[in-house]
């Protein structure tokens, strides 16, 4: 069995490693949407990986981390955009804090009913995906609204707004997530993939 103190010291390192890695991928930008907001190379994978390999918990939390970043290296000039404690509180959380997190849930969820690797985080990339269009259609509907065109509803806004960036990074981050389980096993520390052998040892 791993000793206790380096299996943390693993966990620690290689989730510091994916947040930074994340962080630089948001930096790169595909293309921006008509409307707004932008599809990046592979952002989402990193931490929906953490959620796959550690659980929901610290998927959770490593996402929360991830989007507390977002929102110090990215997100701050938002602030000038919206009035209000609750404005600012609906900002934070669901544009960034629970918007970040869900991918370390996405991540994790599918882990234990669904045996196939690569199933399991394809299908984590799509539900971590969709729920965080969740959260940032609830942001524009309660405080983005006001941006939308006059013969628009912000229902409509919302969705036509996150909904567009949204399945475009979410389509991206299932390639690149099946590409990855194809090369490397998530289930073992090593991320070794080893080839099964007719003449492996019974």
């Amino acid at each position: 069995m791993e000793n206790m103190p380096i299996k943390t010291t693993r966990r620690l390192t290689e989730t510091a490693i994916m947040i930074a890695l994340a962080t630089c991928l948001s930096y790169v930008t595909l293309f921006s949407a008509p409307m707004g907001g932008s599809i990046t190379l592979f952002s989402q994978v990193p931490i929906i990986i953490i959620g796959y390999r550690y659980g929901v918990k610290w998927g959770a939390a490593t996402g929360v981390v991830y989007g507390i970043l977002q929102m110090l290296l990215q997100g701050l000039g938002n602030f000038a955009y919206v009035k209000g404690f609750l404005a600012y509180l609906v900002l934070i959380f669901a544009d960034y804090v629970i918007a970040f997190a869900v991918l370390g849930i996405g991540g994790a969820i599918f882990r234990k009913t669904i045996s196939n690797q690569t199933a399991a985080l394809a299908l984590g990339g799509v539900m971590a995906s969709l729920l965080r269009f969740i959260c940032h259609f609830i942001s524009g509907v309660t405080i983005w609204g006001e941006y939308a065109d006059g013969w628009q509803s912000v229902w409509v806004y919302s969705l036509g707004y996150n909904g567009f960036y949204m399945l475009f990074e979410g389509i991206i981050s299932v390639v690149g997530l099946v590409a990855l389980s194809l090369v490397f096993d998530f289930n073992k520390p090593d991320l070794i993939k080893r080839k099964k052998t007719q003449n492996a040892e019974k």
